[in-house]
């Protein structure tokens, strides 16, 4: 039976294809940066013109500051998602794509909870239709900002995020003879070791190709096998016409020891 031919598809990492070229993603990178950054100063010199108020921390309405509603509360929230995005930011471009990802849809939950409760005793931010907009308006960049280069149909090329269809692919289908005779004896091998039937050299062959991963290593692991059984046959064969050859030699040939006549008298005599 043939053995059915396998194509194997090897896929890169990003860390080992960052490795490969150090300028991959960088332009992603720095937007990605650059957002965070940019994002994160607003938001902390609003907090910190907001705590420079002496504003009360809970209350539903506030100082005006850079022309949005605050409080104590909005100003301590501002703060820490500013110090969570620099943090995040100066960590890895990938820290900092995954908490604008995670920001930018609460900055828009915010807008529309803060919307159905402006007026009201709920309103413990202090928003007003300003606060509204400004939220809408920093978490739509944000949650772009988190996600380009990293989620879509059609990534940038230099994204350190794509995973490109055509990937390596390695065709380990047998190319010569001897590479298909290898791969009968090792199906006719792998058969045996299931039904219990193998050789104790077909065991061994078939352990030794169970600790490769591709069907090209296990192939070569039994080519490699078989020579190594050739030489040692020849070698054998070697030592044994040696053997041959020296004993069919007159100098090695067997011959009674020479008796004196003396002797051979003497030993009659006895007799």
């Amino acid at each position: 039976m043939a053995q059915r031919p396998q194509l194997f598809r090897r896929h890169t990492s990003p860390s080992a294809e960052s490795a490969q070229a150090p300028g991959l993603g960088l332009r992603v990178y720095i937007v990605q940066r650059t957002g965070a950054v940019v994002v994160a100063l607003f938001l902390l010199v609003f907090g910190l013109l907001g705590f420079a108020r002496g504003q009360q921390f809970v209350s539903t309405r506030g100082p005006t500051v850079l022309g949005l509603a605050s409080n104590g509360l909005l100003s301590t929230l501002s703060v820490v998602v500013a110090v969570v995005l620099l943090v995040a930011a100066f960590r890895s471009p990938r820290a900092a794509s995954t908490a604008m990802l995670i920001l930018g849809p609460l900055f828009l939950l915010s807008a529309l909870i803060n919307s159905f409760v402006l007026g009201t005793r709920l309103n413990w931010l202090a928003f007003q239709l300003s606060n509204v907009l400004f939220s809408v308006a920093v978490g739509v960049p944000m949650l772009l900002l988190g996600a380009y280069g990293r989620i879509g149909s059609r990534l940038p090329p230099d994204s350190p995020y794509a995973h490109p269809d055509d990937d390596e692919v390695v065709d380990e289908r047998p190319h010569t003879l001897e590479e298909v005779a290898a791969e009968e004896a090792m199906r006719e091998a792998e058969i045996a070791v299931v039904q219990h039937i193998a050789t104790p050299d077909q065991q061994l062959r078939v352990q030794a190709m169970a600790q490769e991963h591709t069907r090209t290593d296990r192939r070569r692991v039994w080519m490699e096998l078989d020579a190594a059984s050739r030489a040692l046959a020849r070698h054998d064969g070697a030592q044994r016409d040696a053997a041959r050859s020296d004993g069919d030699h007159p100098a090695h040939r067997f011959s009674l020891p020479h008796v004196p006549s003396s002797l051979r008298r003497s030993g009659a005599g006895r007799r």
